[in-house]
């Protein structure tokens, strides 16, 4: 039997992931079934499950027990939504990888490992990329993003794609994270009726529920972390430049970066340095472990935050002390907390240029929306289906803006620079002479709101939001449940400082333990 495209395009929601998932479980064999029923992936790291393929498990196998898993529980069950996409191809993957396995070809850690990707990110599988819009519904790939050619050689097999914010939720003032036109609206991993956060929504609660090994998403500000955060898991957003950005969907090339969403770091790291440029930018720094005795920059809590996060966060504080960091306390410097204009307003700008070219860039017959200016129009036409909660006034703002060469986004460019940058993070490391800056993340996550979008609220000031803008490496880490939901713990090094980073998270994270994983009705 054979999908073709047309058949995958001609299908709709549910009906598309639950036939596609029907179709691959129709070709997995006897032997397939038989051993995925006897296989719970729930929880399992990638060393759990290197292990157990090297036993009686195949990599067939452990694709149908996660196929199983997302029938069961996206879209039946509490139907959360994650993901938007089942990939075709993933069983016949799964079985090339077997008979490299049985041939004594191994290609690393991740041989036969099950991830998902955010929907932004080209594959040459038989997927369209659709940034979770309509206008993106035909746009089939001949040829992998740079990061999925990179998981697919380093063995990894493509299970699907994850929904998202359609556009990176940078299309509407009043959005509700989450949603998006081709995928609805996605669940928190610990309450379907709560927010997913960011726009890696659906990466983040793939992940945290175990429809993969892990998945990827990509962060401009905060749609890594946040999402990781409130979905109890670990969000790695590396330097900007040590991944690449080719054939993902984009929104500000000066600050898109992609990166692993896991339930460990020890996950998330295997994730990472298989996505990485080689060789690295900045490899020299890069590769530098962190210090025997790390030295902690602690921002205190803010002023009204609720008592649950703050004893959450006390207790992490505690942990630092526990592993014997050196705590340091680091109050951010005012200037970040004027970063927002001027990132919005460089935003704007690169998001119309950066999409621009990309939709002029795609194949004929992939959309019939060749820039911003038709983009707007194409959901002006579908308004039912593209704006049937909110509208697109984000868009028709980027719209406006003129070249990158106008002095008002040279001037905001400049300014972020300053504030975030050389009055920012570069003089805090410099001046109390940090390995890492720890901060509250984001958590717990409110109720979705498809009325009035998301809750504007924030554990403190914003770190991970000036990582991001100047390009830092960050993780968020869970810190426990607050009240049943949980909160994220936020922590950024120097610049190409991934490998110290992860260190120093990998320690906290043997020490404290916080994660709790969720359990969802009907998951038994």
């Amino acid at each position: 039997m054979v999908m073709r495209r047309r058949d995958l395009l001609g299908m709709a929601g549910v009906g598309a992931i639950g036939a596609a998932i029907g179709w691959q479980q129709a070709l997995a064999s006897a032997d397939d079934r038989a051993r995925a029923g006897d296989f719970d992936p729930t929880e399992r790291s990638i060393a759990e499950l290197q292990a157990a393929l090297a036993g009686p498990l195949t990599s067939a196998a452990l694709v149908t027990a996660y196929l199983a898993r997302i029938s069961r529980l996206d879209r039946a069950g509490p139907s959360y939504r994650a993901v938007i996409a089942v990939n075709p191809d993933a069983l016949a993957a799964a079985r090339a990888l077997d008979a490299e396995r049985r041939a004594g070809k191994l290609r690393g850690p991740l041989h036969g490992i099950p991830v998902l990707l955010k929907d932004n990110i080209a594959t040459r599988d038989p997927l369209p990329t659709t940034a979770g819009s309509l206008a993106l519904a035909r746009a089939f790939h001949a040829d992998d993003a740079a990061l999925a050619a990179k998981l697919r050689a380093a063995g990894a097999v493509i299970l699907g794609k994850t929904n998202l914010s359609e556009w990176a939720n940078f299309r509407s003032t009043r959005s509700s994270s989450g949603w998006s036109a081709v995928g609805g609206q996605t669940g928190n991993a610990y309450d379907p009726a709560r927010n997913p956060s960011g726009s890696s929504s659906g990466s983040g609660t793939a992940a945290a529920l175990s429809f993969c090994a892990a998945a990827v998403g990509t962060e401009t500000d905060g749609s890594i972390l946040s999402p990781a955060a409130v979905g109890g898991l670990v969000g790695f957003k590396p330097s900007l430049g040590i991944v690449s950005g080719a054939g993902i969907v984009p929104l500000s090339p000066r600050q898109d970066v992609a990166g692993p969403m896991a339930r460990s770091v020890a996950d998330a790291r295997l994730l990472a340095e298989a996505l990485y440029e080689q060789p690295r930018r900045g490899a020299a720094p890069a590769a530098a472990p962190a210090p025997a005795k790390v030295r902690i920059g602690i921002v205190p809590a803010a002023d009204g935050m609720r008592a649950e996060v703050a004893t959450r966060y006390r207790a992490a504080r505690d942990a630092w002390r526990d592993l014997g960091a050196e705590i340091v306390d680091a109050p951010l410097p005012p200037t970040l907390s004027q970063a927002g204009d001027p990132e919005f307003t460089a935003l704007l700008y690169e998001f119309k240029a950066a999409l621009d070219g990309y939709l002029a860039a795609l194949a004929p017959g992939m959309t019939e929306a060749r820039s911003l200016a038709e983009l707007i129009e194409f959901n002006r036409r579908h308004a039912a289906q593209e704006m049937p909660l909110f509208g697109q006034e984000i868009l028709e703002m980027a719209a406006a803006k003129g070249p990158l060469t106008d002095r008002a986004y040279l001037d905001a460019v400049a300014s972020l620079r300053r504030l975030v940058e050389t009055e920012g993070l570069e003089r805090l490391f410099r001046d109390l002479r940090l390995d890492a800056i720890v901060a509250p993340g984001a958590g717990p996550a409110g109720l979705i709101d498809p009325l009035l979008g998301d809750r504007r609220e924030s554990n403190g000031p914003p770190l991970g939001s000036a990582a991001a803008i100047a390009g830092y490496p960050s993780i968020t880490l869970p810190m426990g449940l607050a009240k049943g939901m949980p909160v994220g713990m936020t922590m950024v090094a120097p610049r190409y400082a991934e490998d110290a980073l992860l260190d120093i998270a990998a320690r906290f994270e043997r020490e404290g333990a916080f994660r709790v994983p969720p359990k969802p009705p009907g998951a038994a």
